[in-house]
Order: structure tokens, then C-alpha cells, then sequence
């Protein structure tokens, strides 16, 4: 079969390609009518597939660092996970990362990641200070900050070329472990009261019930924090657990959703509490469990990810839960950030407000849900992340991306449009 997504959906045949050299790479392309680069296959959708994948992740060597300006440069196949555990005990940390660590840099820059701390470090683009990318052509340029190239790639979506290496600041640190505050909140105005009451913490993130009803719509815990200084710095990746086989679909349902999520909302302490916690369980929890993804079964999933402007955020996810709701299609993984001013990148993500994410299985009526929760998004001023993205319309899509007719038009006029594409470029015309 080939190379999956991390959603496990859709599946197609492709042939691969592994990124060795720079010269063989630019042989490829030369021999190779449409491709995508595809990192460690940690999108959710459809964003890297293809018929022709160029595997990049075994293009993974450091280059260089300097100790005193914390400034890495590497290969665009170094995972996130592989500068953690060389650097962290140094006393550095990424300023910026996902929920994952197991994603290459070359797919941070390509997705724009954010993390919890998007309200004061923004994107990922933030802490890119240059990269080297291979162009349809075969040309290899070296871009920075400013560059049009560098707004359309980051966030690109890999359709502007091969990102090879990139130069990136780290963020000096004193400690492997996070001084963790949650706090227990009843319903969605509670929730939003305590993101404004503790949003000078430079971390933070809210793990919403999106099965509450009425009243309780929008309970949920939220956890900030801030690294200790305790000089502990003797950090280890942890053993994980596995799952070893794709659970049979019917395990996941409304009834074990519901079970899941009124136990772990039990589990927390009613009002505020506070705890010290490593690297790995504030920000990486799911990397616990190796191959989590086949709870949902060999049908795969979706992650519906979105995000509201911040005047009306509040209408718009107490409109767009009460859907979910009463759908009875929930999730246990409903993962609700706070976000700063949006960058000047084309296609990225973030902007000023809210974001809601939320795991579905692939199941029969679930597109139609997410078509009606579109409408929410767009009619509330918002817009889909196109790395958690699987069945989104070429339409909705635009409605939410104003620079998407700039990125277009770049691709066509360094013919890129005709080298580089996925599955997802051709559904949304990009």
C-alpha cells in the first residue's frame, strides 16, 4: 500500500522516493511529473499523499550549533524528538512545538505548526531564521524572513518545493520539568474566564468535554504553566507504551466516549490545583502511546481542527459544541488554545482567538457532521487547519484564507503547480 497519514485516511497506492542527496534529489525531480514531500507521516489527512512521495525523513543530520545564541541548523529530517533529547540536557528547549514530537522540521515549517504558547511566541515561522529549499527547477535557494518565498512555504504545505535544511533559535531553559496549574471549570464561560484570568502564563491549553449538555457545555480542565528552575536538567525520552493491532470499530462509541471523558473530568480536583510534570507529559502526551492511532480502527480518523476570531469565539463554539452534542459524535481528544495575532504567512493557521480540536472516527454521517460545522466556522469569521484537514470543499476552504489567491498566483508563476501537488492541493485547487 504504501504511505499512510497518521489518520490512516485515505489510503492509496504510491511509490516512494527517499531523499538521500541533494543531487539525486534534483535527478528525481527533473524524471518525476507530481510528487509531495512526505516527513514522518504525522499529518492527519491528505496533506501529504500522493501517488509519487519523496521520503524525507532519513535526511536527518545536525549541521551545526551555537552554544551561545542557541542557534541549530540541521537537515529538514531531523525530528522534533531528536532535538529534545540532544539539547534539553544542554539547557535548551524548541520555542516552539506542537503536541507531537515525532514531526520533522521540515513538516513544522511546511504545516507552520503552533503549540500553547501561540499568544506569546506565535508560529513556528517565528523561530525559523532561514532554510535552504530545492525548487521545482532543480534550483536550490537559500531564504529567510521577508522573502515571499519563505510566507508562501511556511504553511505551504510542502507545495513550493523540498525543504533540505533550516537554521532555527532554541530557547534556553533550566529545567526538564513545567510548574502545572489546572483548573476545573464548569462550563464554557467559566472555561473562557479562566483562559483571560491566566493568559500572561506562556503555556496553556483546555481539554473541553464536547459531549456536556446545557449548562454544562464547555466544561472543561485547563492546564497552564511555565518551565521550573530547578537546574534539573537530566531529561529521557520515556518507554512507551504500544498498541499492537487496529481495535475493532465498534470499540470506540458514543457510550466509551462518554465514559472516558466523564472519568477523566471526575479525576481532577474541583477548583485549582498545581503540580510539577516533565517535558514529555505537558506537552507530548499522546507520544506515550506508540501507534494511538489504532483505537479508531482500520477505517482511520480525522482530527477537525478550527479557529474562531476572538470576538466571537464564544457564540461560535457554544453553537458549534451544541452540534456536536447533539450528533452524539464525540471525542475524547477535544483540545481547546488561546491564540495571538495571526503572521503574514499565506496559507498559516493560527489567528487572534480560539481553536477547537477534536478526533472522529471515520464513520457513516461524520462528513456530513463536519459539513454542517463548517458552515459555523465560516459564518463565525473562522478557518480549518489544513494539516489535520481530510474532506474540507475547495469553497469553505477559501472562505477562511484571504491571502489564498497570493498563494496561487506564486505557485503558478514559478510553476510549482505543476510539480507539486497532493491529494489535498487538487480537492482545495491550491
Amino acid at each position: 500500500m504504501g504511505l499512510l497519514s497518521w489518520g490512516m485516511y485515505p489510503k492509496i497506492k504510491n511509490k516512494i522516493f527517499s531523499l538521500r542527496s541533494k543531487e539525486a534529489l534534483g535527478a528525481y525531480i527533473e524524471k518525476t511529473d507530481e510528487f509531495i514531500p512526505h516527513g514522518n507521516g504525522r499529518s492527519y489527512g491528505d496533506c501529504a499523499l500522493n501517488e509519487n512521495i519523496l521520503y524525507a525523513k532519513r535526511y536527518n543530520n545536525f549541521l551545526a550549533f551555537d552554544e551561545l545564541s542557541g542557534t541549530l541548523t540541521c537537515q529538514a529530517g531531523v525530528l522534533l524528538s531528536e532535538i529534545l533529547d540532544t539539547f534539553v540536557k544542554r539547557g535548551w528547549f524548541l520555542k516552539v512545538t506542537p503536541g507531537t514530537k515525532l514531526i520533522t522540521i521540515g513538516g513544522a515549517i511546511a504545516s507552520d505548526v503552533h503549540g500553547k504558547n501561540h499568544h506569546v511566541e506565535g508560529c513556528f515561522s517565528e523561530c525559523v531564521l532561514a532554510f535552504d529549499i530545492m525548487l521545482p527547477n532543480g534550483e536550490i535557494k537559500s531564504c529567510k524572513k521577508g522573502d515571499e518565498l519563505f510566507r508562501a512555504t511556511c504553511g505551504g504545505m510542502g507545495l513550493t518545493g523540498v525543504i533540505l535544511a533550516a537554521k532555527i533559535n532554541l530557547k534556553k531553559i533550566n529545567s526538564k520539568n513545567i510548574n502545572q496549574t489546572t483548573i476545573k471549570t464548569k462550563n464554557l464561560k467559566e472555561t473562557f474566564e479562566a483562559f483571560e484570568n491566566y493568559q500572561e502564563m506562556p503555556y496553556s491549553v483546555a481539554w473541553i468535554d464536547c459531549l456536556a449538555k446545557d449548562e454544562e457545555i464547555g466544561k472543561s480542565l485547563l492546564m497552564v504553566g511555565d518551565f521550573a528552575d530547578d537546574g534539573d536538567l537530566d531529561y529521557k525520552s520515556k518507554k512507551k507504551l504500544s498498541i499492537p493491532f487496529n481495535f475493532p470499530s465498534f470499540a470506540l462509541n458514543n457510550l466509551s466516549v462518554k465514559a472516558f471523558n466523564t472519568l477523566y473530568y471526575a479525576k481532577a480536583k474541583d477548583g485549582v490545583s498545581r503540580q510539577k510534570v516533565d517535558i514529555d507529559t505537558f506537552f507530548y502526551p499522546l507520544d506515550a502511546i506508540g501507534n494511538w492511532n489504532r483505537i479508531y480502527g482500520s477505517g482511520g480518523f480525522t482530527q477537525y481542527q478550527f479557529i474562531l476570531p476572538k470576538e466571537s469565539s464564544f457564540e461560535g463554539l457554544k453553537e458549534i459544541l451544541t452540534k456536536i452534542s447533539a450528533s452524539g459524535k464525540g471525542s475524547f481528544l477535544a483540545v481547546l488554545k488561546l491564540y495571538g495575532k495571526e503572521n503574514g504567512n499565506y496559507l498559516s493557521f493560527p489567528l487572534e482567538g480560539y481553536s477547537l480540536a477534536l478526533d472522529f472516527k471515520i464513520e457513516a454521517g461524520l462528513f456530513e457532521l463536519l459539513n454542517t460545522l463548517d458552515e459555523s466556522v465560516v459564518k463565525y469569521g473562522g478557518r480549518i487547519y489544513l494539516t489535520k484537514d481530510v474532506r474540507v470543499s475547495s469553497e469553505m476552504f477559501e472562505k477562511g484564507y484571504p491571502l489564498v489567491e497570493k498563494f496561487r498566483a506564486f505557485r503558478r508563476e514559478n510553476n510549482m503547480d505543476k510539480k507539486l501537488n497532493s491529494l489535498q492541493s487538487k480537492r482545495i485547487k491550491i
